[in-house]
């Protein structure tokens, strides 16, 4: 079983333009949908669709639209009554598949509930195959709180303790490095304000963007936005930053780089430290987008359905594009289901990367 972990879960709308959208203006909306959603419920609502068995851990009164939303879907969920209505998201998308997304902060949590939330996740965590810490933290929770929780599982099941994969962003995820997620799942932009953060602006090109005090960052700035898009097209480059964050604690590292496939840096022995890195990347024709919100979330939740059956790293993260790919094709933050997955298109390839350098590799097509 694979349990997800949302502490900051959300109503996700979705608005549905005919045209790009004009900040000013008055556009009327051509579709509409309401799906509960925040990372770690998009990949258990991910995973239910493929038929892979999971568990959604979040906060929650019983009768908030959230939960009963998850009812509706017949996502299995344990949650923690707060006393207070969760967040709504509003994500505006275009005929061309530009997203606009703003986010309301979420319920205030005291030290109490945090605590409460954090046993609710370990008590739901025993039998677990992987554990997904996602997305940003409520307000009032301390910003290492994902590495609390890493080291408190750990602790709890001590050998037979879940892998554990951890999808946020901004100083949530810097903090929690520490702690040594077995796998991060950073998109460009993630990725290059992590190694500003954790590596120094000196080594990477990218300065970190201000986070608020729940991890999200209040969005990138134009040149932020620009380096990431560049990231999205160097593969190569991306695969050596994920490789750098393995010296901070990072164990494996997925990287989604939007229409341009995902790479994958393999968690490697400390004795390998000094020889030539593997990543693999994979790849696939172009597709027309209708949504990207959730595409994220389904890759994870692919990566993880197919590395708990025992698949090999490479048709791992096939499956991650395959579900990625397919849910970018759907509208709002709609799942696929199996028989929406194609993963005869995609294309991968063995990365040799060579250690501190960030312009030299050897690449083997597989």
């Amino acid at each position: 079983m694979i349990v997800t972990f949302t502490p900051n879960p959300s109503l996700d709308k979705t608005l549905v333009l005919d045209a790009p959208l004009r900040p000013g203006a008055v556009q009327r909306a051509v579709g509409h949908s309401a799906e509960p959603g925040g990372k770690g419920v998009n990949i258990s609502r991910a995973l239910t669709a493929a038929g892979t068995p999971s568990l959604a851990v979040l906060p929650g009164d019983a009768r908030d639209p959230v939960l009963l939303a998850l009812q509706e879907l017949d996502v299995p969920a344990r949650a923690l009554p707060i006393g207070a209505p969760l967040r709504t998201n509003t994500a505006i998308t275009d005929h061309a598949g530009v997203t606009t997304k703003i986010n309301e902060p979420g319920p205030e949590f005291d030290a109490a509930l945090t605590e409460s939330l954090l046993r609710l996740l370990l008590e739901a965590s025993e039998g677990a195959a992987w554990v997904a810490l996602a997305g940003s933290l409520p307000p009032g929770v301390p910003v290492d709180f994902y590495a609390q929780a890493i080291t408190a599982l750990r602790e709890t099941f001590g050998e037979h303790a879940p892998r554990i994969a951890l999808d946020t962003s901004g100083a949530p995820l810097a903090a929690a490095l520490k702690a040594a997620p077995d796998l991060i799942k950073p998109n460009a932009e993630e990725l290059l304000e992590l190694h500003a953060a954790v590596a120094g602006p000196a080594a990477s090109p990218a300065s970190a963007p201000a986070s608020t005090l729940d991890g999200e960052v209040n969005g990138p700035s134009i040149d932020e936005q620009a380096q990431a898009e560049t990231l999205e097209t160097d593969p190569l480059r991306a695969a050596h930053l994920a490789l750098e964050l393995q010296g901070h604690g990072a164990r494996a590292c997925l990287v989604t780089l939007g229409a341009h496939g995902a790479v994958l840096i393999p968690h490697s022995a400390p004795e390998a430290s000094h020889r030539p890195a593997e990543a693999l990347r994979a790849w696939g024709p172009p597709i027309i987008p209708r949504s990207t919100v959730g595409a994220g979330d389904a890759s994870l939740a692919g990566f993880l359905a197919s590395a708990q059956a025992g698949s090999s790293p490479t048709e791992s993260l096939k499956q991650a594009m395959a579900m990625g790919r397919a849910a970018a094709e759907l509208s709002g933050s709609t799942m696929p289901t199996p028989d929406q997955l194609i993963t005869e298109n995609l294309s991968t390839e063995q990365l040799i990367l060579v250690p501190s350098t960030t312009t030299t590799a050897n690449v083997e097509t597989s």
